[in-house]
């Protein structure tokens, strides 16, 4: 069982690097969330580093500008790593061929830009219609507000039986848009691997993003260690999973994707946190309803 915490600056003397989560813990995608980014503020200003880690099929660059529209300010982190990076990197060195076929929104098809640092160097991707892909490469739903996986279950179907790989920018399941919980690509990408077609992910909890912001960090803060890293979120599939498999401390936010499974109003109860952590292998050292 974690150790319910009122407030972050509890434990914050206890780290010098913070990984964390962005939707859900930051911002609820339309504003910022105030008490988060109090805290990290507060952290920043004793001499911590934050680095915002995001499932987001968009580069850094493009979620900085995102986060700075919602509100989120400069003071409250520090660098921004995102799956979309890595998942460019795969995308534009082959990984599913280069005649690809998109499914996610127009608003998405930035993501097909070549990264900087091929530019030039690599072969572009075309992006042509399902018949015609050599793999495909999904950035969330066409429209996430009226659709959901089964949508996409005769499409996924023939895709599984031409034996496309399905690149996946964005691991997570759902998030919560306001007070509207939308499906995101990983949702798409687990519907895919149900069906037995392969799939590539980037981000929370694969490895790959963790090293990456490690990297990163190393640059502006040089010889953090990992038992002086927290992260922090409320994805118990990825945040917390993916603390778990690269050995790092955890604080499980409960009032986000299972603020109701975890009985949270303002903290969590623990018999509903113990019941609901029970059905997962990670466990987090700490948890608190929302961060602040």
């Amino acid at each position: 069982m974690p150790r319910i915490i009122e407030r972050f600056e509890e434990i914050a003397d206890d780290y010098d690097a913070v990984f964390c989560d962005v939707w859900g813990c930051v911002h609820n995608g339309i504003v910022p969330i105030k008490s988060a980014v109090w805290a990290l503020q507060a952290f920043a200003r004793r001499g911590g580093q934050v680095a915002l880690i995001t499932n987001s099929p968009r580069t850094h660059d493009a979620v900085e500008a995102q986060i700075d529209r919602i509100g989120v300010p400069r003071s409250a982190w520090h660098l921004v790593v995102t799956s979309g990076d890595a998942a460019k990197t795969a995308l534009f060195s082959g990984a599913v061929g280069r005649a690809v076929h998109h499914i996610g929104p127009d608003s998405a098809l930035g993501f097909f830009d070549p990264p900087k640092h091929l530019a030039g160097g690599r072969e572009g991707i075309s992006l042509v219609p399902f018949d015609q892909a050599e793999g495909i490469v999904c950035t969330g739903l066409i429209d996430d507000e009226l659709e959901t996986p089964e949508d996409y279950a005769g499409q996924l179907a023939e895709a599984r039986r031409r034996g496309l790989t399905l690149l996946c920018a964005n691991p997570d399941i759902v998030v919560d848009r306001g007070e509207t919980r939308v499906f995101c690509a990983g949702a798409i990408s687990q519907a895919y691997e149900r069906l037995g077609g392969t799939t590539l992910l980037f981000g929370k909890p694969r490895r790959a993003i963790y090293d990456l912001a490690r990297d990163l960090l190393a640059e502006t803060a040089a010889g953090i260690a990992d038992s002086r890293i927290l992260c922090i979120g409320d994805g118990i599939g990825t945040d917390i999973a993916g603390a778990s498999g690269q050995g790092l401390d955890s604080l499980f936010v409960t009032g986000g994707l299972a603020a109701r499974e975890t009985g949270t109003s303002r903290q969590p109860d623990p018999e509903a946190l113990s019941q609901f952590l029970s059905h997962f292998p990670a466990r987090p050292d700490y948890a608190i309803g929302q961060l602040r």
